[in-house]
């Protein structure tokens, strides 16, 4: 059974529906509608603690999907999961690929920043100063970019950035 009607929530099944919908009046090629359905699975698996399965369909969603903004949500989704899995690097790798395609994507832009801010603690908890002052201006970097995107957003990294003298309001 297709995971689409596996989904008992109603939140779930409502945007299956909506999803649907959209599919059948928007004109789009089969193989958009099939990267569109990978993709919505692998949200749906993820949402469920699938990882693996989420990937899978996330793998064959990029297979089939051509446009660059679509490929960055995917790609976001996929770097997420490495992020839930404490595979930083790999996560930043795809990150990194989601904001070439869509550089206006703050919340990429976020978790990079995160990512770099734990390295951060890790390196100074670790006694390397001078490394983890490096890694907090990386964190700082994308978390400024972060903000100018979307101000009202990331108010504990605004806040440690106020802490730090890394920030004085303006991005």
């Amino acid at each position: 059974m297709p995971r689409t009607q596996r989904n008992d929530n109603f939140i779930d099944k409502t945007f299956t529906v909506i999803a649907d919908i959209i599919l059948k009046v928007l004109p789009t090629s089969q193989r958009e509608k099939q990267a569109f359905s990978y993709y919505r699975n692998g949200m749906s698996a993820q949402a469920e603690g699938e990882y693996a399965e989420a990937l899978q369909n996330y793998y064959e969603a990029m297979r089939l999907e051509t446009d660059a903004y679509d490929r960055s949500y995917i790609l976001y989704n996929i770097g997420l999961i490495h992020t839930s899995n404490g595979e930083h690097g790999r996560a930043l790798e795809y990150y990194y690929q989601s904001l070439e395609r869509n550089p206006s994507l703050p919340s990429a832009l976020n978790n990079i920043a995160v990512i770099y801010h734990y390295r951060g603690e890790q390196a100074a908890f670790g006694g390397q100063s001078e490394i983890s002052q490096i890694l907090f201006e990386k964190a700082a970097d994308y978390w400024k970019e972060a903000i100018r995107l979307a101000p009202t957003n990331y108010i504990e990294a605004q806040n440690w950035l106020q802490m730090t003298g890394r920030w004085t309001g303006g991005a």
